[in-house]
This record gives structure tokens, sequence and C-alpha cells, in this order.
């Protein structure tokens, strides 16, 4: 919940957040939704879309089901948001795949492909029809966050073409901070190991083991990265773009020694 300090950060804000049925998504929509602002979530599930609808409130939130990598379904949910709340401040791109485990040498290339579909090519999708959209309602569009990962920044074995998506969604946050300015900032999160369904191979029935690999202890929580979602989407970043913020427990600290 936010503090009494940054409670009306997002008051009057629209925000669409990807892939927000649940986990990191919706944490970061709770998080928007508690500091006033007003939420678009997408989702594959209608079920869980709708479930966490009701969970943030009908009147501050929509929920729009479809593929993140469907263009219908993106301009869909973009029209609807139009539609619904008049306006599009802000952009979460968080929705992400990973359907292939193992080495490079094994990746299946459909599988490559349609990872590099969802975590790349449909967050320049994303931003480039919400951009549109935020300057056809009348203001432009005020940040966006690309949800990376510490995988994207070192060699990450198991989840390796996921790691090289990660890194290219990295670089494509400083290609479009760079494209996008003045106006927009495009900043990217890269979380750790996060308890979430998703994740769940990286620890399930070794937790204590996947934990102990981190400085501070534990493993990351959904509401540990909705919170720098929202300072690097709010004003209070408004002299921060380009960036990525490694949130990881402390690992990076280890891995720099």
């Amino acid at each position: 919940m936010a503090d009494d300090d940054v409670a009306g950060r997002f008051e009057g804000r629209v925000a669409l957040v990807t892939g927000a049925s649940r986990g990191i998504g919706r944490a970061i929509a709770h998080r928007l939704v508690a500091e006033g602002g007003r939420v678009v979530i997408t989702g594959r599930s209608a079920d869980s879309l709708a479930e966490a609808v009701d969970d943030l409130g009908a009147d501050r939130a929509l929920g729009v089901a479809g593929k993140a990598d469907d263009a219908a379904h993106r301009a869909d949910a973009v029209a609807q948001a139009a539609d619904r709340f008049g306006r599009l401040d802000h952009l979460v791109n968080n929705a992400g795949i990973n359907p292939a485990w193992g080495p490079l040498a094994e990746v299946d290339v459909a599988a490559a492909r349609k990872i590099l579909d969802v975590n790349v090519i449909a967050a320049l999708e994303w931003t480039r029809e919400v951009v549109a959209a935020a300057s056809a309602a009348g203001a432009p569009l005020r940040s966006v966050v690309n949800m990376a990962s510490v995988a994207g920044t070192a060699a990450s074995p198991g989840i390796a073409f996921y790691g090289v998506t990660k890194a290219a969604l990295i670089n494509l946050t400083v290609q479009l901070a760079d494209e996008l300015a003045p106006h927009t900032r495009v900043n990217a999160l890269a979380p750790g190991v996060v308890r979430t369904r998703m994740a769940r191979a990286l620890y399930e029935g070794r937790e204590e083991e996947a934990a102990n690999a981190y400085p501070l202890r534990r493993l990351g929580e959904p509401d540990d990265v909705a919170g720098p979602a929202a300072f690097l989407l709010s004003d209070d970043a408004a002299w921060v773009t380009g960036q990525t913020l490694l949130v990881d427990g402390g690992a990076s600290v280890r891995s720099a020694g």
C-alpha cells in the first residue's frame, strides 16, 4: 500500500498494464490504484482478469483479455481505454513468456520466435500504439516501464533464450528513451527471482537454497517490484529515462565482485 506522501501521485492518470491478471503486473496495478490512478489491465485469461478487476475496483480498473502479441487485441485494449477513461498516461510492458528451457544449442526455433514476439516485439508495438493513442487524446504519454530481468544482464543457465530477449528489451528501452524524449520517459526494471507462478521452476522445492543466493536472504515478492515500477512511472522520476533498475535482492553486488 502506498504511503500517505505518495498516495496521490497518479490521481487523474490512467495506466495500461499488460500481463496484469496475476503476479507482478497485478501488483503494479494495485500500487497505481492505491496511489489514485486508474488502470487498464490485460492478460490471456478472461476469468483471471475479471477477478483482478473485482479486487482493484470496477470503478478504477478495466480488464481486456487477449494475447500480448496479437495486433487485434492491442488495438481493442487501447480503444477500450480511450472509451472508458478518455486518456492514457502510462504504459507498463509486463507481459512475458518463457516456454523454452535448456541451453541455446537445444532451443526450439519456433519457441524462440514466440518468446521474441511476446517479450520484445509486442513491447515495441504496445509502446507505439499507446504513444499514438495518448497523443490523439490530447496529451503525450508520460512514461513507460518495460519489465526486463536480471537474466538479460548476465549468463542465465536454463533460461538462456529468455535472457536474450530480456537483453533486447533493455536495449529497446534505451532506443525508445532517446526517440520518445522529451515528452515520454522510458525505463526498465530487471527483477531477480520473484515468487510468481511463471518463476516457480526456478525455486519450487528448493526455496531456501534459492533465497540464500541473495544477500537479503529471500526471494522477491510482486510488491517488491511494484514500488520501483510506480516510482519510475511517476513524476518523482521526472529526470530519469533510458535506465534499467536492478531489483534483485542484492545479487548483483556479489556477481560484480
